[in-house]
């Protein structure tokens, strides 16, 4: 018998979002995983928050809805809103009853906006790495490193003289006049962004176009390709170097002797210096005749070839966050801030590949 196309409205629920989303839903697991790291932040939470006043958003409850921002590529707080009022699986996912009403996407951004102020993204990165079922899975001597430009959120109509002589006159036309830039010289020391002043102008090669950008770094154990840290610089021609000099820390290697895997050629001072951390630098041997940083000490050992063909893994990292979770182009303004959010990328990728991940070693 075929039902009625009967639309009806019920008085009362009784649906439990618990058993709407199927056991071996992929959420599930990142969930567990999630709910162990946000209790051993209880404190740094409570430091952020007065104790007296109208009770805000849990931050437990934003930091759940904005990985869930990262894995299915929204855009902007509000879909994200709009995504929580109808979707029982966002609901599920972030806490929240299936009558209660979704968060207005300005109180979201604001409560977010509290958490970018403090170290939340590395911590919540560390607790999630720290946990004994996914410290297991984790390389303790062997790590790549690479950098990426991330494109600032600034028009490069932006990009003004220092000195103020740059500025239109006050009846151009509003503000997207028509701008010439055809013989101009602009640089870093004359000029800056008046849209993200920390934002640098530069070019990743030769024929390239120059835009305004900051540079992220990853740091990726080689064992099964999780990042296990991220730094934001500003985008220059030694930023790779002092983002390894700053990530290659002695705390990584602890009492053993770590392989080091960089992407580019450095320098045979920043080499040295690394190694004097119990970091041994693997890096990419020239061979065309000119002086090399390593030598056959180095590449004799089979572990270099390995570390050769490990460090590409360190791009899909790098892809994922930024097709995925949106950090092509960032939506936040200040060095902090976007470093805030590329560390959070990171902890929201190695959590989607962790289930996996467990399940195999399980």
């Amino acid at each position: 018998m075929r039902g009625g196309d009967v639309m009806t409205g019920e008085l009362f629920s009784y649906v439990d979002l618990e058993d709407r989303v199927r056991r071996d839903h992929p959420l599930r697991a990142i969930q567990q995983i999630v709910n162990d790291a946000l209790v051993s932040l209880e404190r740094e939470f409570a430091a952020l928050y007065s104790p007296i006043g109208r009770p805000s958003i849990a931050p437990e409850k934003v930091l759940r809805a904005m990985l869930l921002q990262a894995f299915y590529s929204i855009r902007s707080e509000r879909l994200l809103m709009e995504r929580l009022e109808y979707d029982l699986l966002f609901r599920w996912f972030v806490g929240i009853g299936i009558d209660d009403l979704a968060w207005d996407h300005s109180v979201f951004s604001n409560n977010r906006d509290r958490l970018l102020e403090g170290d939340i993204a590395a911590k919540f990165l560390g607790a999630i790495l720290s946990q004994p079922k996914v410290k297991r899975l984790l390389s303790t001597d062997h790590f790549s490193v690479d950098g990426t430009l991330i494109e600032a959120w600034a028009s490069i109509k932006s990009f003004k003289p220092k000195d103020g002589s740059g500025e239109p006159p006050s009846d151009a036309g509003g503000r997207n006049t028509e701008a010439d830039f055809h013989g101009e010289r602009r640089s870093n020391e004359t000029h800056a962004s008046t849209t993200d002043p920390d934002a640098r102008l530069y070019r990743k090669g030769k024929g390239k176009e120059a835009k305004l950008c900051f540079m992220g770094h990853g740091l990726m154990e080689n064992r099964h390709g999780l990042l296990v840290d991220a730094y934001l610089t500003e985008a220059s021609g030694y930023a790779e170097r002092v983002a390894a000099l700053h990530m290659t820390s002695p705390s990584l290697s602890g009492h053993k002797r770590s392989r080091w895997v960089p992407t580019r050629p450095m320098r045979q001072r920043t080499s040295s210096k690394i190694c004097g951390r119990k970091v041994t630098p693997h890096v990419a041997q020239n061979i065309n005749g000119r002086r090399s940083a390593i030598d056959g000490r180095t590449t004799r050992h089979s572990g270099y070839g390995v570390s050769l063909r490990i460090r590409k893994r360190i791009e899909e990292a790098f892809g994922w966050i930024k097709t995925v979770a949106g950090q092509e182009k960032t939506k936040f303004r200040g060095r902090d801030r976007v470093g805030w959010a590329l560390t959070f990328a990171a902890a929201a990728y190695d959590l989607v590949r962790l289930p996996k991940l467990m399940a195999v070693l399980s």
